[in-house]
């Protein structure tokens, strides 16, 4: 048996994978247009990019803003979502989904996630729903597409808005179109760790041109459509894009359709080697309504009773000394934070402080056991990874193989 790296052995590989983000002359000659135009605030670009980015998710209106965040809450104001209103949420999920619920001092109500997907269960949701329920938000984590069809026939039974959080899921397509209008909006980011990114940056996407136009009145003071330039319709923020991130980024979306393909091939052989192994659990779905799976992350569940039950924590130690850039991902359930356990603590924040809601919220009492259980055992490696070439993806491979192999001596 090779010795472990963890132990002083050697690794399995030493150089690094591709590094992120990906840049070229397409940035640097975009940039350097709009610098020396000196128009630089929220301008032609940016219209150029909300076209063109709405175009490769096959949809009608893009609203561009200043990052994912502030998509999520301009989605839910603009689809009417406001004070004492429930949103369902999946409680595995960047803190985002369901801060940007409290924002608009409406109620988070978490839902459990499928083990199988990672993504947002529309039987647990169901159950969930109440007289006050207004909307769903689900996540397309990692990239893949939740069930939309489930999602929307419980929009039309409980009269509901869906708002997709697809913060991880450009270039996804369910039954051949995009993510992000499967529902009534979306939501997508464009944060340094992002698959298409300006350093911060966000876009809401539509079919719909009510919605499309609060959102823009939203993000823009809440400046009406074709109204004057100092009249104000809504209670609107600036949140407004500038022509040097839309440069950047209509660089990077010149590429993003070959990285994705990309990403995917790499994902797929991964999935083909790895899911045999003893103790891996391949996180993902094979429904063929999913036509195009984008990957923020590749990911898996870790069995450590399948493991001699070494603790994830160490198999991760030992991978990260074999070469191989992996992480736990989230440590615990949205719900289990500080933000939701500090019931009469700390600052006061509608709308669990205030009397929109008419009932209490105890966030203590909540259990999403698939979420719980997923916290313990996901592993996480990062989208650009997935750029490397199949050498790299044996490496994965070898790494995990090896540590499978010496599982008896690992310290």
């Amino acid at each position: 048996m090779e010795k472990l790296a963890i132990n002083g052995g050697e690794p399995v590989r030493t150089k690094p994978f591709p590094s992120w983000p990906v840049v070229g002359e397409e940035e640097r000659n975009n940039l350097l247009e709009v610098f020396e135009s000196k128009k630089w605030w929220y301008g032609e670009r940016v219209k150029e990019f909300e076209e063109k980015f709405a175009d490769f998710q096959d949809t009608q209106y893009g609203i561009t803003c200043t990052n994912g965040t502030a998509a999520l809450e301009v989605s839910l104001l603009s689809v009417g979502i406001g004070p004492g209103d429930e949103v369902i949420v999946p409680p595995y999920t960047f803190v985002a989904t369901a801060s940007a619920v409290l924002r608009v001092n409406a109620i988070p109500i978490f839902a459990d996630i499928s083990l199988e997907t990672a993504n947002l269960d529309p039987i647990d949701a169901e159950k969930k729903i109440t007289e006050k329920t207004k909307a769903v938000i689900p996540v397309h984590f990692a990239g893949l597409p939740v069930d939309m069809d489930a999602f929307n026939n419980l929009a039309k039974k409980h009269n509901l808005k869906i708002i997709e959080d697809a913060c991880h899921s450009w270039g996804s397509k369910w039954k051949n179109r995009g993510t992000g209008a499967l529902g009534d909006c979306g939501a997508f980011s464009f944060q340094m760790s992002k698959n298409i990114t300006s350093g911060e940056g966000g876009i809401i996407l539509t079919d719909n041109q009510e919605i499309a136009d609060n959102a823009r009145s939203y993000i823009n003071c809440g400046r009406g459509k074709d109204k004057p330039w100092y009249e104000h319709c809504l209670l609107g923020s600036n949140l407004r894009l500038t022509e040097l991130q839309a440069a950047i980024l209509l660089g990077q979306l010149t590429r993003l359709e070959s990285q994705v393909l990309k990403r995917e091939e790499n994902a797929k052989y991964l999935n083909e080697r790895l899911k045999g192994m003893l103790g891996i659990k391949i996180i993902d779905s094979d429904d063929s309504r999913i036509t195009r799976r984008s990957y923020h992350l590749y990911q898996f569940r870790y069995l450590k009773e399948e493991w001699r039950e070494v603790s994830r924590e160490k198999f991760l130690d030992a991978l990260q000394a074999e070469g191989i850039p992996a992480s736990s991902g989230y440590p615990h359930p949205l719900y289990k934070n500080p933000l939701f356990l500090r019931k009469g603590k700390g600052p006061r924040f509608c709308p669990l402080s205030c009397p929109y809601y008419g009932k209490e919220m105890d966030y203590n009492q909540v259990s999403c056991p698939n979420t719980e259980k997923i916290c313990k055992e996901a592993v996480w490696f990062s989208q650009s990874v997935l750029l490397g070439d199949r050498e790299d993806m044996d490496d994965i491979i070898s790494a995990v193989k090896k540590i499978r192999d010496n599982i008896s001596v690992i310290i």
